[in-house]
């Protein structure tokens, strides 16, 4: 089974983004160790500052279930989203082609 390949898009209120940096900071060791997480990113919008993006890779469907009924996921998530100025939306992907 191929790994599964999660993008999830953060709007923040423009003074909270330095907020969310500090929260992605501390917690990201934390999730990168996680069991069944293979790889996790931080990115930007190059268009618009407050907007981010993490992309994960996770063993499996189930491991990022593990990881969202986790104390862990809990507890980024109850910081997180209290900085958000818009819903956050999220997809699980497969890749198509690499170049």
């Amino acid at each position: 089974m191929a790994p599964l390949k999660r993008l999830v898009k953060m709007t923040f209120r423009p003074e909270e983004v330095s907020a969310f940096e500090a929260i992605f900071a501390a917690s990201s060791p934390h999730i990168r160790a996680f069991a069944g997480c293979q790889h996790l990113e931080l990115w930007r919008s190059q268009e618009f500052d407050n907007i981010l993006f993490t992309f994960s890779i996770w063993e499996s469907a189930a491991a990022l279930e593990g990881y969202r009924q986790s104390d862990l996921f809990r507890a980024t998530w109850a910081q997180t989203k209290a900085l958000f100025a818009d819903q956050p939306a999220a997809w699980s992907v497969d890749v198509l082609a690499e170049l």
